[in-house]
């Protein structure tokens, strides 16, 4: 049976290099309820316990205890599948991993968990190899050749010291901090002029710009006014050809319709009448020939 001030240091010795633990190592209460679970005052590190019992200890159902053992089979039991109609039976090792993973479901979930811990959709534990390889001599021969083009090439740069250690009898490697420092500022000056260079191309272009729009200010104003002007003349000449026309119409009017005094008093409102209509008429029929003549030679001029 454990005595209680021994079960954080068996607890430990367990667990410390378990991804599981890495994790609850971060949540402080959660590890404190890892050493201090009142089954560990009385469990025996050699008996196996079945599931309700370690689910009393839990508090939660049996069937609930199992849903979480059966993803996690390969991790629980050391590599070892159960089969579902076997009678589990968990041991301290078991029922720590377990508690792990119970202390962190809500946090990581299973499917969290499972990655974690490297299983797949299987519920197969993924297994990382190394190998061992040999190295024969025209291969290693080869590699140095290439270290050795490497570490001149790192010389040659200037940015790295290289001294010997005495107290390792070794080489020891060392950034140049003054090599370093000049190109550091090497660089900020060479920005520094790049700045400057665009700044000054920017105002320029800002100018310019201004220069420009001022120009086509100008020059729409300009526009604005010659439209103004050259409109009021053409008007005026249309104004001008009306009047002349409606002259000629009164005149050719008079022409056609002489008649006696007391006909012209009677009819006087009827030949008002005739007359706008045959002055409108001929306005009309005349005015787009004259007034294409008369711009003409305005323009011509």
């Amino acid at each position: 049976m454990l005595k209680l001030n021994n079960a954080k240091e068996l607890v430990l010795g367990m667990v410390q290099h378990d991804p599981l633990f890495v994790v609850i190592q971060k949540n402080t209460p959660l590890e404190e309820i890892l050493y201090n679970d009142d089954y560990l005052a009385y469990i025996e590190e050699t008996n196996y316990y079945s599931t309700s019992e370690v689910a009393s200890w839990f508090e939660i159902t049996e069937a609930k205890l199992r849903y979480y053992i059966k993803p996690f089979e390969q991790y629980i039991f050391d590599n070892v599948t159960n089969s579902p109609n076997t009678n589990i039976r968990l041991n301290l090792p078991a029922i720590l991993r377990l508690r792990m993973i119970l202390l962190l479901k809500d946090e990581l979930r299973v499917k969290g968990l499972k990655l974690l811990l490297g299983i797949d959709d299987n519920g197969q534990l993924i297994k990382h190899q190394i190998t061992a390889t040999t190295m024969g001599t025209d291969d290693l021969a080869n590699k140095v050749d290439v270290l050795g083009n490497v570490l001149q090439q790192m010389i040659q740069t200037g940015l790295f010291n290289f001294l010997p250690n005495e107290e390792h009898g070794a080489m020891q490697v060392t950034i140049n901090q003054d090599f370093l420092a000049q190109k550091i500022q090497l660089v900020s000056s060479e920005s520094n002029l790049q700045v400057e260079e665009i700044q000054k191309e920017t105002s320029e272009l800002k100018q310019e710009n201004e220069n420009l729009k001022k120009q086509i200010s100008e020059l729409q104003e300009e526009h604005s006014v010659k439209d103004i002007v050259q409109k009021i003349r053409e008007r005026h000449i249309e104004n001008e050809i009306v009047s002349t026309l409606r002259t000629e119409a009164l005149q050719q009017f008079s022409i056609d319709n002489k008649a006696g005094y007391f006909k012209k008093f009677f009819r006087s409102i009827q030949i008002e009448m005739e007359k706008e209509q045959f002055v409108l008429s001929y306005i009309s029929k005349h005015l787009e020939e004259r007034l294409e003549v008369a711009l003409n030679n305005y323009y011509g001029e």
